[in-house]
């Protein structure tokens, strides 16, 4: 017996919960790919994904995910040989630079930690030691949904200019994009990549690139370059070449859907409302940690991602958790992956999230511990409750009309 059956709820880190809006903007039937309508859809993708980054540069489309969209990425502006620099800080810049290395790059990891930050000093220390510029890109994760962890995307780009070193800036915003706040143009970053299923609220399989004019410079002479990612060939006129095939029609359907709700909720009150909910998750996860069970994987408040939060768990397992919240609740978590599999669960807050979403998976997790009998400081999710009523404006009364019954 459970008291999961009603709509299930996804507090994974990716794939997230799917607005209805969105899927019911996929239910339609498939166009010829040169209609009007897609041509449009295309454009009108590409130009906001423009505004999401923040940047003049120009933006790619691919049906891919986000493994999809570092290759296209990489492959566009590097060429075999060239050395990347590497900044860990969890599992998934450590991923990035392993795809560099199977096409044919030289790849340095600068270690990191799990549980912090990248640090900039580092950064530009291990910068100003290449005295012959023999880096010819640096990559970095914005927030890494393995760790939790959030990197200083401006900081990172002011150690690399006082290092005064010209290698490309590259920045994986798939867990960070539609999530926080993310300025391609105003922090320096030259190219920049993310995915559908997370912040944006879509479907898996679609994946962005977006690359300034220092990018183009380098993908000039980049040798890794292959048709289907390559971005001369999908800057011609040919609309079927935008997409170096048939468009993901109904994908992109979905996408321009979800990206109507993000415009229409205005950009900066999307960001706003990540920082909340992650604020109340981070509150209930300070009360379970008076148990001495239960703690952030980051300790630095300042450090945390406002898309995820992975939780460790000392002395008990972890899954028993997650499987509760599944199976009783119908609350499904994250797993802990990397250097955290089988140490943690995690809670996303991100994209298609709001305040009862996120306090149902606070609350199934609160239940889970009480019935699992795993030791926690009570009151978690009334913390969570709490930071929200402090932190959230009261809403302007609505003015009924005169003389209504």
């Amino acid at each position: 017996m459970s008291v999961a059956n009603g709509r299930a709820l996804l507090a994974t880190p990716g794939p997230t919960n799917i607005p209805d809006r969105v899927l019911q903007a996929m239910m339609r039937p498939a166009e010829d790919l040169n209609t009007r309508t897609i041509v449009s859809l295309t454009d009108s993708i590409l130009s906001d994904l423009a505004g999401i980054f923040r940047t003049s540069g120009r933006t790619f489309l691919y049906a891919a995910n986000g493994h999809g969209g570092w290759e296209a990425a990489v492959s566009n502006v590097l060429s075999r040989g060239d050395k990347v620099l590497v900044l860990a800080s969890g599992r998934f810049a450590l991923g990035w630079g392993e795809m560099a290395g199977f096409m044919g790059a030289e790849v340095e990891m600068l270690e990191g930690s799990w549980r912090a930050s990248v640090d900039p000093a580092a950064v530009e220390e291990r910068l100003r030691r290449d005295t012959r510029h023999e880096i010819k890109a640096v990559l970095m994760v914005q927030i890494d949904t393995a760790s939790g962890v959030v990197n200083d995307v401006k900081a990172v780009r002011a150690a690399i200019d006082a290092a005064g070193h010209p290698a490309l800036y590259m920045i994986d915003g798939v867990a960070s994009l539609g999530c926080m706040p993310f300025e391609m143009d105003g922090w320096g970053v030259d190219v920049a990549m993310s995915a559908s299923q997370k912040g944006m609220m879509t479907s898996p399989g679609l994946a962005f690139v977006a690359a300034n004019e220092k990018a183009w410079q380098a993908h000039r002479t980049a040798t890794m370059r292959t048709l289907y990612w390559d971005w001369t060939a999908r800057s011609g006129p040919q609309h079927y070449m935008r997409h170096c095939g048939t468009p993901p029609e109904h994908l992109m359907f979905g996408l321009r859907a979800a990206l109507d709700m993000i415009l229409e909720e205005g950009l900066e009150a999307v960001w706003q409302r990540h920082r909340l909910l992650a604020g109340a998750t981070h509150a209930a996860v300070a009360k379970w940690a008076e148990g001495q069970v239960l703690s952030c994987n980051i300790p630095e408040p300042a450090q945390r991602a406002c898309s995820v939060t992975p939780i460790l768990v000392q002395g008990h397992e972890p899954e028993a958790i997650a499987d509760y919240t599944r199976s009783a609740c119908g609350v499904t978590l994250g797993s802990g992956i990397g250097e955290l599999a089988g140490k943690a669960f995690r809670i996303a807050h991100m994209g298609h999230t709001n305040v009862p979403m996120v306090l149902g998976s606070l609350s199934a997790v609160e239940m889970a511990l009480q019935a699992l009998e795993v030791p926690h400081g009570e009151g978690g999710v009334a913390a969570a409750i709490a930071h929200l009523a402090q932190h959230t404006p009261v809403p302007e009364r609505r003015q009924d009309h005169a003389g209504a019954h």
